[in-house]
């Protein structure tokens, strides 16, 4: 009788294309990003909504909207004054991509991680690394004892 669980070299497959897949989506993000910011975009969208965020303006009431948030802030009166809807409307896009891709890369990352730490499928340096890289990190002093833990994030 053949076994169905996957072999070593199969799992192993399966998290090297999920790292090389959240890899090329931070790629991606890295360069909508710069695109965002060489477009003086990183501001259109002035609040912060990580859930109810994900969808843009759909009428052109939320547009007129969003548009005069937008209007209250020091970026559009220092270097947008007297910027049309659709001018506003390019450089919202740009904003709602780059938080879209980061939002999906986050996903992309949690997701399957959580799936593959449960599974037992991540080897332990893999493991470790991996959720150091999620922000959370033991920090260790020298004489190799745990000093405390520390969060970083990007902001």
């Amino acid at each position: 009788m053949t076994s169905l669980a996957p072999s070593s070299a199969t799992r192993s497959r399966a998290v090297r294309l999920w790292l090389l897949a959240v890899a090329a989506l931070m790629f991606v993000t890295v360069v909508v990003g710069g695109a965002t910011r060489l477009t003086e975009s990183g501001l259109s969208i002035v609040e912060w909504k990580p859930v109810t965020g994900v969808m843009p303006p759909l009428d052109a009431a939320a547009w007129q909207a969003e548009f005069g948030k937008y209007k209250t802030i020091p970026q559009y009166r220092e270097h947008n004054a007297g910027m049309s809807l659709d001018e506003f409307k390019t450089i919202y896009w740009w904003e709602w991509t780059h938080r879209l891709l980061a939002r999906l890369v986050g996903a992309a990352f949690l997701v399957p991680f959580l799936w593959f730490l449960w599974r037992g499928r991540l080897e332990p340096p893999l493991r470790a690394r991996l959720r150091s890289a999620g922000g959370w990190s033991p920090r260790v002093s020298p004489s190799g004892s745990a000093c405390r833990n520390t969060a970083w994030r990007f902001t």
